[in-house]
């Protein structure tokens, strides 16, 4: 019962941390998409290699995602009941495993090299950092299986 109540104290910071992540990762890979949709991958704060285009759409759907899975875990902080867990625990789930996709990407433009400017590597920075704050929420999530109110 004891790491239910600390799962559910940690849970409202994760969400904030989440939160912040996922709202820059969708404004960096948004202005990062725009400037590479328009042929401006020789901008100073852009530039890139291959995988820069699938990165920027991944990093786009798993800020979405992220976002709705943080509304999902403010809904379940509030009522912290056994059905709103579960709702919690499988957005937290899909996001995870999308944002694990993107981070896969992040990899993958890391291993290729080039060029990359101070905003996509900003952007692959809060990638990772969401994944593991996912991570944790997640664990923190499951952790509060035992303290929930069944109803």
């Amino acid at each position: 019962m004891a790491i239910g109540r600390v799962g559910k104290s940690l849970v409202s910071h994760l969400l904030i941390v989440n939160s912040v992540a996922n709202l820059i990762i969708l404004g960096l890979a948004g202005w990062s998409l725009d400037k590479y949709i328009d042929g401006e991958q020789n901008h100073p704060h852009l530039g890139g290699n291959t995988s820069t285009s699938f990165m920027l759409m991944f990093g786009l759907i798993c800020g979405v995602i992220g976002v709705c899975s943080v509304i999902t875990g403010l809904l379940q902080l509030r009522s912290w009941t056994t059905d709103s867990l579960a709702a919690a625990i499988s957005q937290a789930i899909i996001s995870c495993s999308i944002t694990a996709l993107a981070f896969g990407l992040v990899c993958k433009e890391i291993i290729l090299g080039g060029r990359r400017g101070k905003r996509l590597q900003t952007l692959e920075a809060f990638i990772i950092i969401s994944l593991l704050s996912q991570l944790l929420y997640l664990g923190l999530l499951h952790a509060g299986v035992f303290s929930c109110r069944d109803t």
